[in-house]
Parts: C-alpha cells; sequence; structure tokens
C-alpha cells in the first residue's frame, strides 16, 4: 500500500523529538490533513500528547515486542486511515537494547517499515559543529534512512548559514529549525512527562506551535518526503476469537491512563466487549461485567482519593474474591495491595486482594524491556510460555509475585513477579499483547468461565 509516512528521530533524549513532532501533527491537521501518530517503543505518554493534537488514538509500535509482518500490519492498520502518518522515534536514533545494540531502535522500526527519517538536533551551544554530528548518524549506517534534518534551538539570524553550509557538505536536506519556546516546554514528572490534561491551555499551545512551524519548518518539502515513501506490503496476523462476548470492566481515569491502545483493540478483535470505569470517581464495578483491567497510571499522586473510595474498593474486593479475571499491571497492581505509600511516603488503606505493600523508594527500581516466561500453568500462559513486556516503577512491594520469571534482554539477569493464578495476573510488568496473542485469548476464556459459573 502507498502509505505516506515520516519519522521523526534524534540524535539523543532531549533533542525536541516530541516538540517537533506535535507541532507537525498540528500543523497537517491545521491544513485540513488527516493525520495518524505512532511513537516508537513502550512509551505511554507521548501518546497522549499525540491524541490530544489529532483527536484520536495514537499507537505504539515496537519492534522488541513484534515480529516485523506484525509492525507492519500494526501500522497500516491505522496509516491507511489517514493522509499522512508521522511516527516520533525513542532516545538517540541508534539506542536499541543494552544500549549496545540497535534492536528495538528508532533505526530498526524505520528499516522494518521503509519510513524516511528526518533527523533533530540540538543545536543549543552549537555552531558549525552540527555538520560533523550529522555527518556521524549518516554515515555510521549505510541504510540509515534519513534524508532530512531539523535544527532545533537554532537562532533565526543563523540559520540560513547553517542551512547552506550543512547542504554543501552533506547529502541531506535541512528542513527548518525551531527557535527557543519558552511557552511550549513540557515540564518533566517522576514518571517521563506530564499527561496533557495537566499543561495548561495546551490546545491554545499547539496552535501557536504550528503557526511558529508553518514560518520555520519546511512543511510542503516534508509532505513531499513523506508521499514519497515507498509503498508497503504487510500480512495480517491470525486472531482467534471468543465465543459469548466477555464483557470487560477498563479502568480509566486521572489514576489509571497506561494503556497501549493495540491491546485494547485485540481484546475488541477477539470479540471482548470493553466498558471504562474511574475507581477515582465511580462508587462501584460496572454491572455484568465478567473481567477486569487495571492499568498503569499515577495512582500515588491520588492516594487519598482512591482510599477514600469505599464503596469501589469494597465492590472491586468482592468482585475479585468471587472469582472475577482481573490483570492489574503497574500502577493498578499497587493500588490492589492492602497498603500504599503516596509521594511523601504517607501510608493508605487500598483493596487489599493483594496482601502486602507497596512503599515509596528513591530510585528507579526497574526500567526497561523484559521477557517474563510462566512458571507454572496459569490464565495468561502455559508453563514455560514467553510474554514480551516493560518495566518502570519508582515504587515497589513486599510481595511482587513469583508466578513468572522476568529476564532482561542481552544480560544476565532475571527476577520472580507476578502474582499469576487461573483467575489473576497482577504485578509491576507493563505486558505487550501481540508479543503472544494467547496472553488475550487465556484471558477472555476465563473471562468466559467465569460468566457461565
Amino acid at each position: 500500500m502507498g502509505l505516506p509516512r515520516i519519522m521523526i528521530g534524534g540524535v539523543s533524549s532531549g533533542s525536541g523529538k516530541t516538540l517537533v513532532t506535535c507541532g507537525i501533527l498540528r500543523a497537517f491537521l491545521n491544513r485540513g490533513y488527516r493525520v495518524a501518530s505512532f511513537k516508537c517503543g513502550p512509551d505511554y505518554i507521548d501518546p497522549m500528547f499525540h491524541s490530544e493534537i489529532i483527536g484520536a488514538k495514537s499507537r505504539n509500535l515496537d519492534t522488541f515486542f513484534c515480529d516485523g509482518e506484525t509492525v507492519k500490519y500494526l501500522f497500516a492498520r491505522t496509516a491507511k486511515t489517514a493522509d499522512i502518518s508521522v511516527m516520533e522515534g525513542v532516545m538517540g536514533y541508534y539506542d536499541g537494547l543494552k544500549g549496545t545494540s540497535t534492536h528495538a531502535s528508532s533505526y530498526e522500526l524505520a528499516k522494518i517499515t521503509d519510513t524516511p527519517v528526518i533527523l533533530v538536533l540540538n543545536c543549543k551551544g552549537m555552531s558549525l559543529s552540527v555538520i560533523p554530528v550529522i555527518k556521524g548518524f549518516l554515515e555510521y549506517k549505510k541504510d540509515s534512512g534519513i534524508v532530512g534534518v531539523i535544527l532545533n534551538q537554532m537562532p533565526q539570524k543563523l540559520y540560513a548559514g547553517m542551512k547552506e553550509a550543512v547542504e554543501e557538505e552533506l547529502p541531506v536536506k535541512v528542513l527548518g529549525y525551531v527557535p527557543f519556546i519558552r511557552d511550549m516546554v513540557i515540564e518533566s514528572r517522576h514518571l517521563g512527562l506530564v499527561t496533557p490534561e495537566k499543561v495548561d491551555n495546551l490546545q491554545g499551545k499547539l496552535d501557536e506551535l504550528a503557526k511558529v512551524f508553518e514560518e520555520t519548518l519546511e512543511l510542503d518539502e516534508i509532505w513531499s518526503i513523506a508521499t514519497g515513501a515507498k509503498e508497503l506490503g504487510y500480512q495480517k496476523p491470525e486472531i482467534p476469537r471468543v465465543e459469548g462476548n466477555p464483557v470487560i470492566a477498563v479502568a480509566k481515569d486521572e489514576a489509571f491512563c497506561f494503556y497501549y491502545q493495540d491491546n485494547l483493540e485485540l481484546l475488541k478483535d477477539m470479540g471482548a466487549t470493553l466498558v471504562e470505569f474511574s475507581p477515582l470517581h465511580d462508587q462501584e464495578l460496572p454491572v455484568g461485567i465478567h473481567g477486569l483491567i487495571l492499568g498503569g497510571g499515577y495512582p500515588e499522586l491520588a492516594a487519598e482519593q482512591l482510599s477514600g473510595n469505599k464503596s469501589m474498593i469494597r465492590s472491586m474486593k468482592e468482585k475479585l474474591l468471587a472469582g472475577l479475571p482481573c490483570i492489574a499491571e503497574c500502577g493498578g497492581f499497587m493500588y490492589l495491595h492492602e497498603t500504599m505509600e503516596d509521594m511523601e511516603k504517607k501510608r493508605y488503606p487500598m483493596v487489599g486482594a493483594i496482601a502486602g505493600e507497596v512503599y515509596k523508594t528513591d530510585r528507579l527500581n526497574r526500567f526497561g524491556y523484559i521477557t517474563l516466561v510462566s512458571n507454572t500453568d496459569q490464565m495468561l500462559a502455559a508453563e514455560g510460555e514467553r510474554i514480551g513486556a516493560h518495566e518502570f516503577h519508582y515504587f515497589d512491594s513486599t510481595s511482587c509475585g513469583d508466578s513468572f520469571t522476568a529476564r532482561k534482554p542481552l544480560r544476565d539477569i532475571q527476577w520472580k513477579c507476578i502474582h499469576g493464578n487461573g483467575r489473576l495476573a497482577a504485578g509491576f510488568p507493563h505486558l505487550y499483547y501481540y508479543s503472544n496473542p494467547r496472553i488475550p485469548y487465556g484471558f477472555l476464556g476465563s473471562c468466559l468461565q467465569y460468566a457461565t459459573r
């Protein structure tokens, strides 16, 4: 299929990829185009910003979790509904597993999907030195895919000369510059960026950013590069379906907001109906459900309110003790404990379905990709079966579970995790269903058994 597309890659984290991606998405949307957006890697928050811009759910594309054909299918399924698709890279363009491999890097995703790449370089404190930096990225891999660069934090008075110098020495187009834009700096939070609802006047700021980019970026040339991308073939994977239409309650609010959109879509493709609810604001679980999913997010920022919603806690605990199948990841897992600390280490009672306490630590405990290996036959997997996942959390538990063994790729590091049985899978890892479609299929099977009891 002819699927117009570009990737916005970066020299490093902090290059300005997210800012540039958001501005380009908004600029093309304001021009009247249908746009689709994607994030390379397991990040949750960047896709939230993309979704706010385009008014539709953004997707993750991850070459650690999926083989090439599945990645191309997941991309094309959404891209075919748009006039242009914009992928945002992760970290530095070539940065992959363990810091020593290009596997799971932006470069690998661009190569698999045959996507032209525009490299963003933060030029603060630099002038002519940008040339050897760009040259190194172009020459490190012969098939780099890099066709253009954007010079971030480049003063207007220097830009024309820098563009001429770069294009004179290197086989790459300079597609514009980004001046320092004070009002569009996105603040840090303990798990990455702030979420979109925490940014004051986000829509107005995005429109202002798009106006700046209309003046400073060569958007027509970027459009031409995207529409010149090669056709992309793909194969749709076989997706099993369950019979019986299980109804799954999905926690969605300020505290529970980390979900892969393709995970949710896969559940629906397998025959499930999803019903959203809020552990923060609703009084009890939805009526008539056959399963429960508690995603990650920021429960520690709403610990007092979650703990104070006694009727929801009572409803959830009663259903879980009665055998309601449940997947709880990271923040959702924390919520199921007997107690949980907030950011100030103040302790609050929670659901109590997991016998243990959640406490705040002073450092990042787990970070990055893992492969989960099942230690027993359980709801999500048979003994020895594998699941792709990742962890990222500053909190820890006195009871992390031992139903799976987590193994770091390319490293001799492993640990036990997740409380798993025929009705429950609760732990810190975030699961990616397309890494092993038996994950959601096994979950839905347990939900149907619960429905027919």
